[in-house]
């Protein structure tokens, strides 16, 4: 294949604007697309190659795959054996347990899979992830394993009818780009499926230039140059993407590849030195970029643009290091030959497997890791030797994710979401002369007959048709707890305001539990009422906790020094002091009901803290940590002591 100097300049153009993106410029707020650009290169570049020696019958598949072990493999592994000593240095357990996930994954070129799996409720912030960006490798290597493959398959129908078939693939792939972008946002921009055709649009130019070779246009050319910089400058987050918008930088790419010939002025500014130099070591400098931005996010709340350039320095220093070092002479068969290059690769992945393994199983070095804050990080509840869930609860679906306690005969329940479960073991533990059992699920607050959406496709009302029918059946039941996250209500509330509607949620009140379900937005305070009556007909006391106040920052960002671990008050209780108002007219109704509010565990004077006697009591920015868990159970038992219950 000829070397052709504007594609290593096209490379320059690509990654400057991811690393400029990822190290918070706010004028290139579209960098992102340098990713897609590298994906048509890629399918450019490797297309033409399997070509060539298709037809020159030089084809080898070992071959293949050995040139682009030798292309990936050596500058990654040092990048990813480089990040382990400061991961051990700055990250916290659950931050460590996720570094480690990513090592294995990225060693198996399945990162993309793994951070769209990982991008959710606790998800930690993007930026802080020291491996994120190895997803675009896995999309690339996924492309490769299969792609010589399918050409090879479909070789005997001739080139003409081999592009479009690849045309057409192209074009349900872009389809399902678009869909994915309004319905599957995460899965669209992570997964394979929704980025191969930026790999078969590079696929279908290289089938272009190979047939009839690149032209000199110079209107062409510079409108592509346009295109790609356009989207560089004017897309940002909120731009769907990949979509139809991912067009612009596409096809301004392809329109470079073929009509940017040497004589053209976008080949020539192409060309030109700094480019050029830029572009040899852009998969070097795509590889540190990340790791560099990250850990120095984890280590220190000084953060600026002089700063920042000076990061981008030492990644083009590092990157230059490690092409001409590392890059250069694995790619060489003569300086490393196939025995020595397997042997030194596959030690390394040995090596960073081993480490992502213990990592994981560890949750992230906890332990040896003898840090206190970062311990209180990682929750484990299991210390009071829990009795697994009883039959009448476990043998029928729907499964509930939260169903043990301390004893087959409880007497005193639990009953809520993950803001129950992180306050269980405290609870438990600071009032065991009850005999307790925790029932629930996630994002499933303890309402009766308002449809919420559980986990696996069940909704929150049949399971909590379960745990009422339980709790209808255990006479021994001297009290219930009930949990919560306050999101839901302000939800409601708040989108309230826009529904016109002749009565309150509070003065919704509905006798049969089994009434169909309504809306979400005007009733689930009247859901909530429902709960409370059933228990009342049941003659149990009740007390409702008020949330603990959600953070506007996760505790590791404190920990590690970014921020300030103190807040104020009014900064965390808009939600608070809404839920409160509404709970406690629901309360005033019933002679059972008591409200537990515990923000006197975290706000004084209207000073709040996360810290108490060194440790934190959040273990992210809305669910208590172990420690956290005890001091809460601690301050609940008092309380409910002095109500005489």
């Amino acid at each position: 294949m000829k070397y052709r100097a504007e594609i290593d300049g096209l490379r320059a153009l690509a990654v400057i604007p991811v690393i400029l993106f990822h190290a918070g410029f706010e004028q290139f707020s579209g960098g992102f697309v340098g990713v897609d650009i590298f994906f048509v290169i890629s399918g450019y570049l490797i297309t033409t190659l399997l070509i060539e020696d298709i037809e020159n019958q030089q084809f080898s598949l070992f071959d293949f795959y050995e040139r682009r072990a030798r292309r990936i493999l050596p500058a990654l592994l040092l990048v990813m054996l480089c990040c382990i000593p400061f991961a051990w240095a700055w990250l916290p357990p659950q931050a460590m347990k996720d570094f480690s996930q990513s090592l294995l994954a990225t060693s198996s070129f399945s990162s993309n899979i793994l951070f769209w799996l990982k991008s959710g409720y606790f998800d930690s912030a993007n930026e802080l992830k020291p491996l994120l960006h190895t997803w675009s490798l896995a999309v690339e290597e996924q492309y490769y394993v299969l792609f010589p493959l399918f050409l090879l398959s479909l070789w005997r129908f001739g080139k003409a009818r081999l592009f479009w078939i690849i045309a057409t693939l192209a074009t349900l792939s872009l389809l399902l780009s678009e869909w994915g972008s309004r319905h599957s946002p995460t899965a669209n921009f992570y997964l394979t499926p929704t980025r191969v055709w930026e790999l078969f649009a590079g696929a279908l130019t290289a089938f272009i230039v190979q047939g009839k070779g690149s032209k000199s246009n110079n209107a062409l050319a510079l409108s592509g140059l346009a295109a790609v910089v356009v989207s560089i400058f004017a897309f940002d987050e909120n731009t769907p993407f990949p979509s139809l918008y991912a067009l612009a930088p596409i096809l301004g790419t392809v329109l470079i590849l073929i009509y940017a010939n040497k004589d053209t002025y976008v080949a020539k500014l192409l060309r030109t030195r700094v480019f050029v130099g830029l572009g040899l070591v852009s998969y070097s400098a795509y590889l540190w970029h990340q790791p560099i931005l990250a850990f120095y996010r984890h280590a220190t709340v000084e953060q600026n643009t002089v700063t920042y350039i000076v990061l981008i320095c030492v990644t083009i220093i590092l990157a230059y290091l490690s092409w001409r070092y590392v890059e250069q002479p694995f790619r060489s068969r003569t300086r490393i030959n196939r025995s020595r290059f397997f042997w030194l690769t596959s030690v390394a992945i040995i090596s960073v497997c081993t480490f992502g393994i213990m990592g994981n199983a560890s949750d992230g070095f906890a332990k040896k890791r003898n840090k206190t804050l970062f311990k209180d990080l990682a929750y484990n509840s299991s210390r009071l030797g829990y009795i697994e869930c009883p039959e009448a609860l476990s043998k029928t679906t729907p499964t509930l994710d939260y169903c043990h306690g301390t004893s087959d005969k409880p007497n005193a329940l639990l009953i809520g979401d993950s803001h129950a479960d992180d306050k269980f073991y405290g609870i438990a533990k600071a009032l065991n002369q009850y005999q307790w059992r925790l029932i629930g699920n996630p994002a499933c607050p303890p309402i009766i007959g308002v449809n919420f959406e559980a986990a696996n496709g069940i909704t929150c009302t049949e399971r909590l048709k379960k745990i009422f029918a339980y709790l209808e059946s255990q006479t021994q039941i001297e009290l219930v707890v009930l949990s919560f996250s306050h999101a839901y209500p302000l939800d409601s509330f708040v989108a309230a305001d826009h529904v016109q509607s002749k009565h309150s949620p509070l003065d919704a009140v509905i006798e049969d539990i089994d009434d169909p379900l309504l809306s979400r937005v005007d009733t689930f305070y009247a859901g909530l009422e429902r709960t409370l009556k059933f228990l009342q007909k049941l003659d149990i006391k009740t007390v409702i906790t008020i949330d603990t106040p959600e953070l506007t920052f996760f505790p590791v960002d404190c920990i590690t020094g970014r921020i300030s671990c103190n807040f104020l008050e009014k900064d965390v209780l808009t939600r608070q002091l809404i839920h409160r108002d509404q709970l406690e007219k629901l309360a005033a109704r019933y002679t059972n009901i008591r409200i537990y509010d515990p923000i006197g565990l975290f706000c004084k004077n209207k000073q709040c803290s996360i810290l108490r006697d060194g440790h934190t009591l959040y273990r992210d920015s809305d669910h208590l940590s172990l420690y956290g868990s005890e001091y809460y159970g601690i301050d609940f038992a008092f309380w409910l002591d002095q109500q005489g219950q």
